[in-house]
């Protein structure tokens, strides 16, 4: 297991985890969101080949429609 901090607090997470695995135990695979790791932006692209390591500071926004 390795420690990671998810929207500002910690979480332990399974060894070579990557994003979109994250995002299944997260049960937000299917959900409109961004990820920023270490205030990078994740592209939707790479959510199956980016692995999480010790210490991630992993931000999830998820997009929510609406307006006047």
């Amino acid at each position: 297991m390795i420690t990671i901090v998810l929207n500002g607090s910690d979480k332990q997470v399974k060894n070579n985890i990557s994003v979109s695995q994250l995002l299944e135990e997260l049960d937000l695979s299917e959900k409109r969101l961004a990820v920023e790791i270490n205030q990078q932006i994740v592209p939707r692209s790479s959510f199956s080949d980016h692995t999480l390591n010790e210490k991630d500071n992993v931000e999830i926004v998820q997009a929510i429609g609406g307006g006047q």
